[in-house]
C-alpha cells in the first residue's frame, strides 16, 4: 500500500475526485498564480520560522527533494536517536500515511519526548488547519514517536517589524495537542477511505461546486469543468447569490438562468438575468448623469498599485499591508481636457513617503477625486497618514474628496458580457470597445502587476528587463484611469478635448 502524504489526504478531504486526479493525472493540474503566489509565502514563512525557533543554528534541515523519500526517512530516524537538537522538515512514515514536520523540538529540561509546531502563512486557525495537525499528530506517534505536544503557528498581523532583521514576534502559537490526539481513529477512517480512492481505477464521479475553493482553489477545476456540460448562461453569473437561490439551484438541478424564478432574485440579479436572456445592455444614462452632477469639473481620477508580504520587508509594516507603490492620476479640467500625472517606486525601498507627498501634489486641493471601488484607495490613504503624522492633514483631506464611481456604474449600467462582475476590467471594453485590458504588452491586471514589481525590484533584474517591467506598469495603471475617465464621459454626456 503507498502511503499517503497529508496534502493527499486533505486533498481527499477537499473533494476525493481531487485526491484520484492528484495520484493518476497529475499532468492536468494547473495551478493558478494565486496558488503558486501562496506556495512562494509558505517558503518564506518557512524560511523565518527556522531562524525564530532555531537561533543558533543548531538545527538540522531535512530536504526530501534531494535526499529522496527513503533516505529522508532514515536521516529523520538518526537524527531523533542522536541529537537533542531542532529538527526541520523530519518525516514520518505509518498505517498508511506519510507526513513531514515544519518544526521538531526537543522537549525542555531533558523531558522524553518532542514538540511539533506546523507553520502556517494565514493569520488565523482555520478548520482544515485542525485536520493537518490532526494527520500530522496521527501519523507521527504511530510511527513511534514519543510527541507530547503539537502547536499551529501563524502569522500574528497585528505585529509591526521594527527591522534590522528582527522577527521576533511574527508567529504566534496555538497549543491544539489535546483536540488533535483526540481525532487519532478520525484520522485512520480518513486513510483506509482515501486508500480506497487512490486504488480505483477511474475517477469518482463527482460535479463541480464550491468544493473546488473551498478550503483551496483546487488546481483540476478546469479540467472538471470541462467534462461536464456548459450552461449558456451559467447561474454563476449572478453576484451575491443567498441561500433561497442555492438551495433552489441544488434542490432541482438548476444551471441556467432562464430557468431560475425571478421571484427569487433581487432587483440587481433580476436585472442581470433581463439583460443577458436579451442580449441587451442596460444602460440609464439620464440616471447617471444625474448621479454626478454633484461632482462637477474640474476633477481627478486615481488609481493605486500595491504590494503586500506575509514577512514584512520595510520597518514599520505590518505582515499582508497593502503598501502602495504606484499610482496614475488623471485630471480633467473645467473644459474636459485631460493630462496625466504619475508615480512609480521600483527602488526597492518603501515607498510609502515618496507616495503620499507625490500623491497629494497631483491631486491639488479642490475638486472630486474619483475612484473605482474607495474602500481600497481610501483604506490605503488613511494607512498612509497613520504612518505620516506629518502629511496626515492633507491625506485626511484628500480622502474626504474621493466619489466612487462603482456603486454609479452597479446602479445604472450593465452589459451581458460583464457576466455579473463590476470590475473596471469587465466594464470598460464592454461600454468602451476600443479600450481593452488584453491588447496591453505584459501586465493586464492586479495580479501580474504584483508579479512585475516583485520582478523589478529582484537584485538580479537586469537593467534592460527593470526598465521593460516599468514601462508595462506604467501602461497598464494609466489604463486604469483612463478607463474611469471614458466611464465617467460616457455617463454624463462629456465630450472630451484634446
Amino acid at each position: 500500500m503507498r502511503p499517503l502524504s497529508k496534502s493527499k489526504l486533505l486533498a481527499f478531504r477537499q473533494c476525493p475526485k481531487r485526491l484520484w486526479l492528484e495520484i493518476h493525472q497529475p499532468e492536468l493540474r494547473e495551478d493558478s498564480s494565486t496558488t503558486l503566489a501562496s506556495f512562494t509565502t509558505g517558503h518564506q514563512v518557512g524560511d523565518i520560522a527556522r531562524q525564530l525557533y532555531d537561533p543558533q543554528g543548531q538545527g538540522a534541515l531535512i530536504d526530501l527533494q534531494s535526499d529522496g523519500l527513503h533516505a529522508a526517512l532514515a536521516r529523520t530516524q538518526q537524527l531523533l536517536t542522536h541529537r537533542r537538537q531542532p529538527i526541520f522538515e523530519a518525516g514520518f512514515r505509518a498505517a498508511g500515511g506519510l507526513a513531514f514536520a515544519d518544526v521538531l523540538l526537543p522537549n525542555k529540561h531533558g523531558t522524553e519526548g518532542w514538540r511539533m509546531v506546523e507553520i502556517k502563512s494565514s493569520t488565523s486557525v482555520k478548520d482544515y488547519h485542525r485536520d493537518d495537525l490532526a494527520i500530522q499528530a496521527f501519523v507521527a506517534r504511530e510511527s513511534g514517536l514519543p510527541l507530547t505536544a503539537i502547536a499551529l503557528a501563524h502569522i500574528d498581523s497585528g505585529w509591526a517589524y521594527p527591522g534590522q532583521g528582527n522577527y521576533q514576534g511574527l508567529l504566534y502559537e496555538h497549543d491544539l495537542s489535546a483536540e488533535a490526539f483526540a481525532r487519532a481513529e478520525e484520522v485512520k477512517g480518513w486513510i483506509a477511505k482515501a486508500q480506497a480512492i487512490a486504488q480505483r481505477g477511474s475517477a469518482p464521479e463527482i460535479a463541480t461546486g464550491k468544493q473546488c475553493f473551498d478550503p483551496y482553489e483546487c488546481g483540476f477545476y478546469t479540467h472538471c469543468r470541462h467534462q461536464e456540460p456548459q450552461a449558456e448562461h451559467p447561474v454563476r453569473w449572478l453576484p451575491r447569490s443567498g441561500q433561497a437561490i442555492q438551495s433552489h439551484v441544488e434542490t432541482h438541478g438548476v444551471t441556467e438562468l432562464r430557468d431560475l424564478p425571478d421571484a427569487l432574485l433581487n432587483p440587481l440579479q433580476l436585472r442581470i438575468k433581463q439583460a443577458t436572456l436579451a442580449g441587451k445592455p442596460f444602460f440609464d444614462q439620464a440616471s447617471a448623469k444625474q448621479a454626478l452632477t454633484a461632482y462637477p469639473l474640474p476633477a481627478y481620477f486615481i488609481d493605486f498599485e500595491t504590494i503586500q508580504f506575509a514577512v514584512p520587508i520595510w520597518a514599520g509594516t505590518r505582515p499582508y499591508q497593502q503598501i502602495p507603490f504606484q499610482f496614475s492620476a488623471h485630471h480633467l479640467d473645467a473644459e474636459g481636457r485631460s493630462t496625466h500625472q504619475a508615480f512609480l517606486d521600483l527602488s526597492g525601498d518603501d515607498p510609502c513617503r515618496a507616495f503620499a507627498q507625490a500623491l497629494i501634489a497631483a491631486c491639488g486641493t479642490d475638486g472630486p477625486v474619483f475612484v473605482y471601488n474607495a474602500a481600497f484607495e481610501t483604506t490605503r490613504i488613511r494607512e498612509l497618514a497613520e504612518r505620516l503624522a506629518d502629511l496626515a492633514p492633507a491625506l485626511h483631506a484628500l480622502n474626504e474628496r474621493v466619489v466612487d464611481l462603482l456603486p454609479i456604474a452597479r446602479q445604472h449600467y450593465y452589459h451581458p458580457s460583464q457576466h455579473g462582475s463590476w470590475s473596471i476590467k469587465a466594464v470598460l471594453p464592454a461600454l468602451c470597445p476600443d479600450l481593452r485590458y488584453g491588447d496591453l504588452d505584459g501586465v493586464q491586471d492586479g495580479g501580474g502587476a504584483q508579479q512585475a514589481y516583485l520582478e523589478a525590484i529582484a537584485p538580479a533584474t537586469s537593467a534592460a528587463r527593470k526598465a521593460e517591467l516599468e514601462r508595462q506598469l506604467r501602461a497598464y495603471c494609466r489604463l486604469d484611469t483612463w478607463a474611469m475617465v471614458r466611464l465617467w464621459a460616457t455617463f454624463t454626456g462629456t465630450a472630451l478635448k484634446d
